[in-house]
């Protein structure tokens, strides 16, 4: 072998391993997988003649192949996208054999048709897949396509598995960054929930009462709490079904987790999917970003659905599938993201009319109510008003700064009378109003604010017009009545109009002794 020939050698060996080298500096400089992918085709176009260089990832959630083009001598504008599956792939091949495989025309790809129908447009005859594999995983593999057949032989292939292994180093480095970047960004994202939370008031944090019925719920709570089973809170609006599911959270071993919450009567019904399950970027009109849902937020914690009545029908089976599977796909994304999450639901609507409604699944119905617990009524334990009242006044007084010493006996008798319909939500209302409204050290109460009545018309009235606020409130469940020929129940019954329960309403027929003619 003359002397110039050895020496081109030596300069092609070289060049070579100076490629080599560049791959290594691209390691330590590139964290970002698009910018490492750009550096790696740039430096490689130098020593190893291609028209197109590729990374296929093995996904493991989907058991897919992902073609990720690194550097292509045509404009590919959108890049292609094709996902196969690995026994449909020539680099599934290669990443289950750990081989490198090299072919020379078209004619050899017929074992992988779906593979020959994406590639067969472009006109590319020969390829090289090498492993890209580390010390801790099987990533994919690395492939140089040219037009030209024949391109690539055996010879090339210690150094382009050279190359590889140091592809292989960087993407592993690349992915784990970019790991690192999602889970920062989720505990951020964790942590702002947890600072508004921490900023909201949260019923003093304490259950009040020693009334049986109460006593016999808490009883439940400490039954269920250690296990990881699905609670439903069944109630009336203002019964306190949050600080029932708060306690079930704080009694149980994810205490120390984060407690999720989301109103689902609060939400419109469009946004609701991506809140309970998030969205991707472009997944519909002004999802900028990536967005985590609830579900996400509650990973090995506690998630509490408040008024899940309210779902909307549609969305109810992927409701039932996270339920069932902890998993879920985000609004716009494939990815099948599995969770840890221990469901607490509440409603105040009779979900058993909703099933013969056909508003609301009964499957789903069955797999909430696995543990219910049942709260009753303000008017149900009056003798825990009292308690109550004392309860809230000394804890708004303490929070505005004021000084109340006594409760009027008359004033605590009115509360002790009042049916409350908006239960402890709304004692607690009441009474935060009279700290802020009494001047001294004694709590004054406008017993007029015991007395709701719907809003009519003003209108001038003389003394002997006047009518009580008792027969207003009757009157006004007669005309609802009698404009819906006394049916109580359903979207168009009295009850509705009224906005409140059929039961509520049956309630207040029996104490305004309402009867339906004959």
């Amino acid at each position: 072998m003359s002397g110039v020939a050895i020496n081109s050698q030596v300069a092609a060996v070289g060049e070579q391993y100076q490629a080599l080298l560049a791959v290594s500096t691209a390691i330590t400089t590139q964290r970002d997988l698009p910018a490492l992918f750009h550096e790696l085709g740039t430096q490689l176009v130098q020593v190893v003649h291609f028209d197109a260089l590729s990374l296929v990832l093995h996904e493991e959630d989907t058991d897919l192949m992902r073609l990720h083009v690194l550097k292509s001598r045509e404009q590919l504008s959108p890049p292609p996208v094709i996902d196969l599956r690995p026994e449909h792939d020539p680099a599934g091949e290669v990443w289950r054999t750990q081989q490198p495989l090299i072919t020379s025309n078209m004619d050899e790809l017929q074992r992988w048709p779906k593979f020959l129908e994406w590639v067969r447009p472009y006109e590319a005859q020969s390829h090289c897949w090498l492993p890209l594999t580390t010390a801790r995983q099987r990533l994919g593999a690395l492939v140089f396509t040219s037009k030209q057949p024949a391109t690539y032989d055996g010879s090339d292939v210690h150094f382009l598995q050279l190359v590889a292994n140091q592809v292989a180093v960087a993407v592993e480095n690349a992915l784990a960054f970019q790991e690192i970047e999602a889970l920062k960004d989720k505990l951020a994202k964790e942590k702002a929930y947890l600072e508004e939370e921490v900023r909201t008031e949260h019923h003093f944090g304490d259950i009040v009462g020693e009334n049986a019925a109460l006593r016999a719920i808490l009883r439940q709570i400490e039954t269920v709490a250690p296990t990881d089973s699905t609670v439903l809170i069944l109630g009336e609006t203002g019964t306190g079904k949050e600080l029932i599911a708060r306690s079930v959270h704080d009694l149980s071993p994810r205490q120390g987790r984060t407690f999720v919450k989301l109103n689902c009567a609060a939400i419109p019904t469009g946004l609701l999917e991506s809140e309970l399950f998030g969205h991707e970027k472009g997944a519909f009109t002004g999802a900028i970003s990536q967005k985590l849902g609830r579900f996400e937020l509650a990973h090995q914690g506690t998630l509490f659905l408040d008024e899940v009545g309210d779902i909307p029908l549609e969305l109810q089976p992927k409701l039932l599938r996270v339920l069932q599977e902890q998993e879920f796909e985000r609004l716009g994304g494939t990815k099948t993201i599995r969770v840890n999450v221990r469901v607490v639901a509440a409603t105040h609507r009779n979900l058993m009319e909703m099933i013969a409604e056909n508003r609301f699944r009964s499957d789903l119905y069955y797999r909430l109510y696995v543990f219910p617990i049942t709260l009753p009524s303000l008017r149900e334990r009056p003798d825990d008003i009292p308690r109550l009242v004392r309860h809230f006044t000394q804890s708004f007084a303490r929070r505005m700064g004021r000084r109340i010493e006594s409760i009027p006996s008359s004033v605590m008798d009115a509360l002790a009378r009042y049916s409350w319909p908006g239960n402890v939500r709304e004692l607690q209302n009441v009474i935060e109003r009279a700290v802020i409204l009494s001047p001294g050290p004694t709590l004054q109460v406008a017993l007029t604010d015991l007395q709701p009545v719907p809003i009519q018309p003003a209108t001038p009235t003389t003394a002997a017009e006047a009518i009580t606020l008792t027969d207003a409130e009757r009157e006004h469940i007669l005309r609802a009545l009698r404009e819906t020929n006394w049916v109580l129940g359903g979207l168009d019954g009295a009850a509705a109009r009224l906005g409140m329960k059929r039961s509520t309403l049956h309630w207040k027929m029996k104490k305004l002794g309402i009867t339906r003619p004959d």
